[in-house]
């Protein structure tokens, strides 16, 4: 009986087949290796495939020696091709096939019956794809029992390391490891690795790095790369990046860190012998162009991919590129999810709700559906331990933008065509696409150049050299602009130093040879090398004045100063562009004749003309659903470039602001405020992060939770400070709670599951602790007016000063005067409340004098 379904599908399965090279016939290209069931011929094949009366007639698809390689069971399109597993291993089995394809001609699985679970693919692999798959035999027993440490990529680059006398010598490993160029692995880079482990073991295929820029995940995935390759759990490699810059960078490293054990290509430039490689690096759009990931690659030429990146480098077209390929898949981000929650799906028309897309798919490729990721290490944490800086943020305002910042705005005069003036109102974020004054710009370089930080070598050593330094503008004309200003006072303030008009370049996607440029910079080669010191290894360039790149994935760690002479409204484009300071450096001048100088990257500012700290910190909606007004478009997208004039004193909009033509913005401008904030301030963006712990760890535990409405307190802290605290997801300690609260003392683990349970809203001071603490004692021990502000002052002194109770204690009352911050003379205006205060503290509140 003839059914039009069951042919269709049959016709596509047929298709997809042949297209990847496989033959019912033999033809000019060589044998048929497309076997049907005994008696059943090619053209005898009947509509209703799946209930021919030969019994099994799908296809058995045959190696180049006419041996059993995959069986593809056939299901009618109607039919879910899972359902065909069970029937499918055992014919596979009976035949002695490894692998099963299960199609129903639209959708399509690949399996390795030896390991893993069905995966989806979007074309049928090649034979020789799949010929050379099948000499790929995981172990996932050794994926997860393998050891590694700090010098597990050490092993790789010099194997004899262990036994070399400057290795084994303490006083001299660490110019050992200098000399040699040899990259250990910090202990969260070795957690990560065994997070990853833990994974596997648990049967996951797929794992999400969420790790803070600075951390290394390049380093990180030389790691897992050498993890998988020397535990047969991969024969290649490849590593897909979203920048040309980032494809270099990636090759380079992977060369230094991996090279003697392993080959490394760029794709592009290994299109004919990229398969005698271990590992291939590539941009996503080179995979992208023409749909060459799929004329070009099988789905099984690779056995783990990697994305760097992974929330931009799999959103929208890229995702098919990534899934395309079997195996297994890691995610690397520096962009935490845990500030874009509640997706609506229905407004998703806003930046927030297109990144808020790109995150939540990012989070389900790697299989973390409930936002956690395989391991998390943050700015927070980096800095905590050392490995990275938090910005001292600079926040300049002049007076123009201090009026577009205000609820009020910034007030234009406009004189029209009719001879009418109009005045207007417009705020900051008109700035990106109506307002480009040239002299607000030169206050905000002004203020650049007079507050930002300078390398500290060339300050030791008597020259005023300004630190690397980026600034992100609001277009290519923009840029051009501030390239231009800065450039003038660079001149003005070294005149024999930059006469060439080289102190600051324009780094834009319009520039030739800009990706080359950021390559430069980063290697101190922008511009040629500086004259002043002499002979110090740095470039000539200070500046660098970009629009989109020199963004994600971007490393320059002598990086001292980033501006923002633009607003940004996007969380995913602020935690980028701040991460690109964060990384340590140790800036280094020897001229061979005296004593090296050396000097460490302590600190880096964020200059932040447009409030973007404030937004982040105040008003940024981290919960709720947000629609940025204004139709922001992100500034790599070009609509920008074209709402400025080319004279960089007007606008030119898409629609005429007031009634006729550009708006006069000829007035001056000045810079208005500046304030520093503390160095390593942590910012509210950063500790959103410990919302997620909190909420996943602390709430989520089911356990924890019925110990504490149970009233089991002593359990539940028992359980949290053995179950919960410092494990690697989060790394949630006391200490760090401390910090992100900003308390002024220290806080228990009862305390802490108060605030996190709700029963308290937040921690109190300890001034309040105290306050709350003098209020019960003068309930026992009243005082009356004339005593109560001596007795108050002893009670405080006492809790909070231990050399006032040592004092007390050994009763050489006179060194009050000299030695404690309680006056002798108060001392003696005390009375009976000498004894009373110090038996109450003893005996009642003793555990403040911890605090």
């Amino acid at each position: 009986m003839s059914n039009s379904k069951e042919a269709k599908a049959r016709i596509k399965i047929n298709k997809m087949l042949e297209d990847s090279g496989w033959r019912f016939e033999d033809d000019k290209n060589g044998r048929g290796n497309i076997q049907l069931e005994p008696g059943v011929k090619y053209a005898e094949l009947g509509d209703d495939f799946e209930n021919e009366t030969h019994g099994f007639i799908d296809f058995l698809l045959l190696d180049k020696d006419g041996r059993a390689l995959v069986v593809v069971e056939a299901k009618r399109e109607a039919v879910d091709p899972l359902s065909a597993k069970e029937q499918a291993r055992n014919y596979a089995r009976n035949v002695g096939a490894r692998f099963v394809i299960l199609s129903n001609g639209n959708i399509h699985y690949f399996w390795d019956t030896k390991h893993g679970n069905p995966d989806t693919i979007s074309r049928f692999p090649t034979q020789d794809s799949i010929t050379q798959y099948e000499k790929y035999t995981p172990n996932p027993a050794e994926l997860v029992q393998t050891v590694v440490d700090e010098n597990y990529i050490v092993s790789t680059q010099i194997p004899t390391f262990a036994t070399d006398p400057a290795f084994l010598d303490k006083t001299t490993r660490v110019e050992f490891l200098k000399t040699n160029k040899l990259k250990q692995l910090r202990p969260y880079q070795v957690q990560a690795i065994k997070a990853l482990q833990a994974s596997a073991q648990s049967g996951n295929q797929r794992f999400l790095f969420e790790m803070a820029t600075g951390t290394g995940k390049t380093l990180i995935s030389a790691a897992v790369i050498k993890l998988f390759l020397k535990s047969g759990n991969a024969r290649r490699v490849l590593f897909l990046v979203d920048r040309l810059e980032l494809e270099d960078q990636a090759k380079k490293a992977f060369v230094h860190y991996l090279g003697k054990d392993y080959r490394c290509v760029v794709y592009k430039e290994n299109k004919d012998s990229w398969a005698n490689a271990s590992i291939v690096v590539s941009t996503i759009q080179t995979f992208l162009a023409g749909d060459r990931y799929k004329k070009e690659f099988s789905p099984t030429d690779f056995e783990l991919i990697i994305s760097d990146e992974a929330h931009r480098s799999i959103g929208g077209n890229s995702r098919a590129v990534f899934e395309y390929f079997v195996g297994y898949k890691l995610g690397l981000t520096a962009t935490p999810k845990n500030y874009l929650r509640g997706f609506d799906a229905e407004g998703a028309d806003s930046q927030r709700e297109y990144e808020r897309r790109l995150l939540i798919d990012t989070y389900k490729t790697f299989g973390c559906e409930a936002g956690t990721p395989t391991f998390s290490y943050d700015l927070e944490k980096g800095a905590d331990e050392g490995y990275l800086i938090k910005p001292t943020i600079v926040g300049a305002r002049t007076n123009i933008t201090t009026e577009l910042l205000s609820e009020e705005g910034y007030a234009v005069h406009t004189l029209t065509e009719n001879g009418e003036t109009v005045d207007e109102i417009f705020n900051e974020r008109h700035y990106e696409r109506k307002i480009f004054n040239k002299e607000t710009n030169i206050a905000m370089c002004k203020a650049l150049i007079d507050n930002g930080l300078y390398d500290p070598v060339a300050k030791k050593l008597g020259v005023d050299l300004f630190g690397k330094t980026i600034v992100f503008a609001v277009s290519q004309n923009h840029a051009a602009g501030l390239t231009n200003i800065l450039n003038k006072i660079a001149y003005e303030k070294w005149p024999e130093q930059y006469s060439e008009s080289n102190f600051a370049m324009q780094v834009s996607s319009q520039v030739a040879d800009a990706q080359q440029m950021t390559i430069n910079f980063a290697n101190n080669r922008l511009g040629g090398q500086t004259s002043r010191p002499e002979g110090y290894d740095t470039s000539k360039t200070r500046v660098a004045v970009t629009v989109g790149m020199m963004t994600t994935g971007y490393d320059c760690q002598d990086l001292l100063n980033i501006a923002l002479m633009r607003p940004v409204f996007s969380p995913t484009d602020f935690v980028q562009i701040k991460g690109r300071g964060t990384r340590k450096w140790q800036f280094e001048y020897n001229d061979y004749q005296n004593d090296p100088i050396t000097e460490s990257k302590e600190k880096f500012k964020f200059f932040d003309f447009f409030a973007t700290c404030d937004y982040f910190e105040n008003e940024f909606d981290y919960d709720e659903k947000i629609e940025i007004p204004f139709n922001y478009y992100p500034p790599t997208t070009g609509p920008d470039d074209a709402d400025v004039s080319a004279d960089g004193t007007g606008v030119v909009g898409d629609e005429p602001i007031g009634a006729k033509g550009p708006i006069d913005l000829a007035t001056g401008d000045a810079l208005a405020t500046l304030s520093e904030t503390p160095e390593g301030v942590i910012m509210r963006i950063d500790r959103e992060g410990f919302k997620r712990a909190v909420e996943e760890d602390v709430l989520g535990n089911e356990k924890l939770k019925n110990m504490w409405e149970n009233g089991d307190t002593e359990e539940a802290e028992n359980f949290a400070q053995k179950q919960i605290f410092d494990k690697p997801k989060y790394f949630l300690n006391l200490d760090r709670i401390k910090r992100i609260f900003g308390v002024d003392r220290r806080i228990t683990v009862k305390e802490f599951l108060q605030v996190a349970f709700g029963e308290k809203e937040s921690f109190e001071t300890k001034d309040e602790l105290l306050e709350s603490e003098w209020v019960k004692f003068m309930e026992v021990n009243p005082v009356d007016q004339v005593h109560y502000e001596p007795v108050k002052m002893f009670f405080k002194a006492y809790v909070t000063d231990e050399k006032v109770r040592e004092i007390v204690a050994s009763r050489q009352i006179g060194r009050f005067s000299t030695e404690s911050s309680f006056n002798s003379d108060e001392y003696t205006k005390l009375n009976g409340f000498k004894t009373a205060v110090p038996q109450y503290i003893h005996d009642y509140a003793y555990h403040l004098t911890n605090l």
